[in-house]
């Protein structure tokens, strides 16, 4: 679905008089891989170039050495653009900058009716999209009476709405309080496994990516670190120099481990650490 090869991207700042006063190397020789229907996580502190990689996933910006490609298309060509646009929808992370319509379903449909699809497939797409999301019942409401999780989904919908093959969510859960973050999460896993549209998710919070297919973490514009969420997890201590945190229960484990208790690496659920406690103590 997605090939990243050797990609390079500078942030360049100019004075007043268009003088180059900083070069900043947002992403630097990055190499990804993301098959059709899966299900990825990309981790990073900030300013490690997460945001960056899915603006030029989405065609927002344009590689300047290496190729991204989207579904076969060359993200660089600008014949490209609508249809990689199409391919790859961005979820942001503050709803209210993509909502613009005044009713839920309005705002769904606003997307189709911009591509030219004809009215009554569009009513059809808004549907089933809000359906997939868990929105429907929503669909005569003001986005302005409802809360950040459920205003998220309506913008989810609004994407998925235009039928894309993959969904990037940047940060798309960073302004939302836990239950509204399980809301949006549970709306993106249904649409990963049973639509199967690949999701791209980019996130700080390192919960959310226990159920992940692979796992990415950045790190000054490069991929440091690439697996399975239980390969990633088991590496605390190199988290940890990245800045970044593991799940409290991977966490937990790990300092059992570190401890003395023969706890196995990567724990990534309450329920395999209970699983491994109550077999150490039978053992006993």
């Amino acid at each position: 679905m997605i090939k990243i090869k050797n990609l390079v991207h500078e942030y360049i700042r100019r004075d007043e008089d268009d003088n180059v006063v900083d070069i900043k190397k947002a992403l630097d020789d990055v190499n990804i891989e993301v098959k059709k229907g899966e299900f990825v996580a990309i981790l990073g502190h900030n300013g490690s170039g997460k945001s960056t990689l899915a603006k030029h996933i989405n065609a927002l910006l344009y590689p300047e050495e290496g190729q991204v490609i989207v579904d076969g298309l060359d993200a660089s060509k600008e014949e490209n653009l609508w249809k990689v646009r199409q391919r790859a929808g961005m979820v942001f992370q503050n709803p209210d900058n993509q909502i613009i319509g005044t009713m839920v379903e309005e705002d769904v449909g606003f997307g189709p009716e911009n591509m030219g699809v004809p009215p009554e497939k569009i009513w059809e797409r808004v549907e089933k999209s809000l359906k997939a999301v868990g929105m429907y019942q929503y669909r005569k409401k003001s986005p302005n009476k409802l809360s950040g999780g459920q205003k998220q989904r309506v913008a989810i919908a609004g994407v998925v709405a235009m039928h894309p093959k993959c969904i990037i969510l940047d940060e798309a859960t960073a302004m939302l309080d836990p239950g509204g973050r399980k809301e949006v999460l549970r709306a993106v896993r249904g649409l990963n496994q049973v639509e199967e549209v690949t999701i791209l998710h980019i996130t700080h919070y390192m919960e959310e990516v226990v159920h992940a297919d692979k796992v990415f973490v950045m790190d000054k514009g490069k991929v440091a670190m690439a697996g399975t969420p239980r390969e990633i997890f088991s590496r605390v201590e190199e988290l940890q120099t990245l800045g970044l945190n593991v799940p409290q229960v991977t966490l937990l484990a790990h300092e059992l481990r570190k401890a003395g208790l023969p706890v196995s690496k990567g724990i990534l659920t309450g329920e395999e650490l209970t699983r491994e406690l109550l077999t150490i103590k039978a053992g006993r």
